[in-house]
């Protein structure tokens, strides 16, 4: 069994790989870790003693206030945020859905239109690197090697082309931008608990890990590629038109070390767009709490429930908000997985120079690895995670030139009289004291409310992560998802891809959003038009 933790397991750099007496320690120490995990807790990223009540209770955290405001900030919010009275006028600042940060040009991968020249630069240095491909080590550029040894991709532009999400799918090869990860239900009370403890985000697959790399470094052996099938599910709007659904059918081809576990369930996840980042981190976590306790929501039965995670270094209770089930709580954190896994890189945040690589697969952990000694003890150091991560979490959002138009304010009006406002909530004001001034005290409008919502089984990912269960998904942010619409190569929605149209994804939503969904099975032709017409400006 191996336990995705919220800490690493890792055998020394420049080693052989781990022997059998190793591998043995390590099986047994995963065997006895679910009835450990009552009596231990994360201290500085290190697994130290402490009291049971500290682990085996379900994590909490509760709502601060917003320290980082005065009562006149309070009262200016307040103003600002409140209810429109007329849904058929745009509202003040409605087209620059980043504030300040919105770009001034409609033209995508610009860098936060408030950056100052230093900071600037700091973003195109981390767009060089975002692109930059890492090679196989040893090499004579030993600032780029220490790929994989497996992996998914060479780059975090192969996956995010331009700073975008994952390009449209069709049946055969998968592409770099769609990923397969690999993990399997709790089957014990412990462990379920290690789950709701933070202990543990995920029980991998004990051969092929968090996920399939489908690329090895020469001498190695991929774990196997991914095949993409679809089965088709035609609906009837009222009206008579007929929409043809597609169901992704997922298939591991040529498993390089055998087959996966029985007990595991693959899902696939695309790449999300990487836009305006920063800003969502700069979102007080009481903001998205008061969300997650709204009285009219919980009555509705639509109230999201906060991913909350355990932080890695100081053991405390920390809120999920990036990725497909909100279970990074920081940009930099999903960036340092996103090295680990898909391109096999360590970092200061996930310092295993093998990535993914697990004791099962001994020949991965017998390949050299990238870390040089005169550029310290990762193959990415702090300043290029650091740099990469403020390229894309300064992507800029892009100005909504038509957020004024009547048919988009009718199809506005009818995105909160059908219920998807409750879920992807428009607006927030960023924090006051967010770690980069440029995200501090701005507007915003991305349309998520960063919670987990039940999708439905139609929607169920396989496996839970952390907190969120299989068919639990954070409300992706809206916001850009009309250049996205306006791109055939780009029309990849959903967890798996598996929407080609913003249309094809409502008529998906089950669950909490099932409400949603019949409310725009029954609409007009003309209502439904409204409607797009108003995602196509966001």
């Amino acid at each position: 069994m191996r336990l995705r933790l919220s800490f690493r397991l890792s055998w020394p750099r420049r080693q052989a790989p781990p022997g059998p007496a190793a591998r043995l320690l390590l099986a047994g120490f995963c065997a006895l870790l679910p009835a450990l995990v009552t009596g231990l807790v994360l201290s500085g990223g290190s697994v130290a003693q402490a009291g049971a009540d500290t682990i085996s209770a379900p994590m909490a955290l509760r709502p601060a206030g917003r320290p980082d405001l005065s009562a006149a900030d309070r009262a200016r919010i307040a103003a600002v945020l409140a209810p429109p009275a007329d849904l058929g006028r745009a509202q003040a600042f409605e087209a620059m859905p980043g504030g300040a940060a919105t770009a001034r040009a409609d033209a995508r991968h610009r860098p936060a239109a408030n950056l100052g020249p230093e900071d600037e630069q700091r973003f195109h240095l981390g767009e060089a690197l975002f692109s930059k491909l890492w090679v196989t080590a040893p090499s004579s550029t030993q600032a780029t090697d220490g790929l994989g040894p497996l992996y998914n991709a060479r780059s975090c532009a192969t996956c995010h082309v331009g700073g975008g999400g994952g390009v449209a799918l069709s049946a055969g090869p998968a592409p770099p931008s769609l990923l397969l990860r690999l993990a399997r239900a709790p089957e014990t009370p412990q462990e379920q608990a290690a789950l709701e403890s933070g202990m543990a985000l995920t029980f991998d697959d004990p051969i092929y890990g968090h996920q399939l790399q489908t690329a090895a470094v020469p001498g190695l052996v991929a774990e196997g590629q991914v095949r993409l099938a679809f089965k088709t599910q035609p609906v009837t709007l009222a009206g008579g038109r007929v929409v043809v659904l597609r169901r992704l059918v997922v298939a591991v081809d040529g498993p390089g070390y055998g087959p996966l576990d029985p007990r595991t369930r693959p899902s696939a996840r695309i790449a999300q767009p990487l836009v305006g980042l920063s800003l969502i981190e700069a979102i007080h976590p009481d903001d998205i709490l008061a969300l997650a306790n709204d009285p009219v929501l919980k009555a509705k039965g639509l109230a999201g429930r906060p991913a909350l995670l355990r932080d890695p270094q100081s053991g405390e209770t920390v809120l999920g908000r990036f990725g497909w089930k909100a279970q990074a709580a920081s940009l930099k954190a999903q960036a340092a997985d996103a090295f680990s896994n898909d391109i096999g890189i360590s970092t200061p945040l996930a310092p295993d120079s093998h990535g993914d690589c697990t004791a099962a697969e001994t020949a991965c952990w017998s390949a050299p690895d990238g870390v040089q000694p005169r550029y310290g003890r990762y193959e990415a150091s702090q300043t290029v995670l650091d740099l990469v991560t403020f390229y894309a979490g300064h992507l800029a959002p892009l100005p909504r030139p038509r957020a004024a138009m009547p048919q988009v304010l009718a199809g506005k009006a009818l995105f909160s009289a059908m219920g998807c406002a409750d879920c992807h909530h428009p607006r927030f004001v960023t924090r006051r004291d967010a770690h980069d001034p440029a995200d501090a005290f701005q507007l915003i409008w991305p349309y998520s409310d960063f919670l987990l919502h039940d999708m439905g089984a139609d929607l169920s990912g396989g496996h839970p992560v952390g907190l969120a269960g299989a068919q639990d998904w954070r409300t992706p942010p809206l916001w850009g998802i009309g250049r996205r619409m306006a791109e055939p190569a780009a029309g990849a929605f959903l967890h798996d891809g598996r929407a080609r149209t913003p249309e094809e994804a409502v008529l998906w939503h089950g669950g909490e959003g099932d409400a949603a969904r019949k409310a725009y099975l029954a609409a007009t032709e003309k209502d439904r038009a409204d409607l797009l017409a108003f995602l196509e400006s966001l």
